[in-house]
């Protein structure tokens, strides 16, 4: 992989207790309110390596007030290319291409590269796909955000310039993920984009004391649904702690509107009165909600469609918060 990284500070990091002390480039940044760190792109060296996420903007850390709100949620022994050895407000591309390319040929996911069609099989994240295209990341840090540009020229007609700032705003406790994707190939770009919100709040685990709500009436239907997790009166509870091995799963909540509105969500630790607010600047396409032990996940899609030359761009917004528990 073609790669330029200016001033990447290194650290020795060690993650929750599941893995041992490891040397991956790592960035550190903060306004003086918000202290975060982050993971960077790197096939060899970097924490994450899988074939499912975006490499830009892996985060294990984020501090503010005293209060902690990523960390390493998967307790799985760590392997840099398993598909989940993620963590922070981490982003996925829905794959293009896939269906047309032939047994062999190439796909493309934005923020990875070109992947190998292995087999007739549709898309599974959990496929480990050979990446045959990585592109070219270029990573600049500073003291208060990082920039990222990955660009990639593939073969089978597609290629992008895809960018994304993860930056601290000035005087503000408030996280903003800016994004910009040109299409320099000869396809348009037809996907949908998500993040995936890797909050573990002061490592509350999943239960009572988290909730999630949001502006309007929300309604779910799926996997202990009903059962630990329970939907209504515009926010997402549970009735006790998801154990170890369990998991609550909706792959589409009901009730958003066609306007960016109702892209906003709160996410509560109701113990220790940390807070966060997400904020989007385009209209939701479907709305996923997963849940573990470790993380409760609201998963936002909006879809994007980008002709050849065209460049579109938009925004994620993350607002801090501290309350005395009531």
């Amino acid at each position: 992989m073609k790669k330029k990284i200016v001033a990447i500070a290194l650290s020795m990091s060690v993650c929750g207790g599941f893995i041992t002390s490891a040397d991956f480039p790592t960035a550190k940044i903060t306004n003086g309110l918000i202290e975060a760190e982050l993971y960077l792109p790197d096939a060899q060296r970097g924490y994450y390596q899988g074939t499912r996420f975006d490499w830009s903007g892996v985060m294990p850390r984020l501090d503010y007030k005293g209060h902690s709100y990523f960390g390493i949620w998967n307790p799985a022994p760590y392997d840099p290319k398993l598909h989940d050895a993620i963590a922070g407000p981490v982003e996925e591309f829905v794959a293009v291409g896939m269906n047309e390319a032939p047994i062999g040929g190439e796909f493309l996911k934005i923020g990875v590269g070109t992947l190998i069609k292995p087999d007739a099989k549709p898309y599974s994240f959990m496929t480990p796909y050979t990446l045959k295209n990585e592109g070219e990341w270029t990573v600049k840090p500073f003291k208060d955000k990082v920039e990222f540009t990955h660009e990639l020229t593939d073969a089978a007609g597609y290629g992008y310039v895809y960018r994304k700032t993860v930056r601290l705003t000035k005087g503000k406790p408030e996280l903003v993920l800016e994004h910009s994707l040109k299409n320099t190939g000869t396809k348009p770009i037809e996907t949908q984009t998500y993040n995936h919100n890797f909050f573990m709040i002061d490592n509350e685990p999943t239960g009572p004391n988290i909730k999630t709500t949001f502006p309007f009436e929300v309604s779910a239907e799926g996997r202990n649904f009903g059962m630990i997790a329970k939907a209504g009166n515009k926010a997402i509870t549970y009735s006790r702690l998801i154990e170890s091995g369990e998991f609550v799963f909706s792959a589409g909540l009901q009730g958003f509107g066609a306007t960016s509105n109702d892209y906003s969500m709160l996410i509560q630790n109701l113990k220790t009165g940390a807070s966060v607010r997400i904020k989007g600047d385009k209209p939701l396409e479907k709305f996923v909600f997963w849940a573990c032990h470790t993380t409760s996940c609201p998963e936002p899609y909006i879809k994007l469609s980008v002709k050849p030359q065209e460049e579109i761009h938009w925004k994620i917004t993350y607002e801090f918060k501290v309350e005395t528990p009531k």
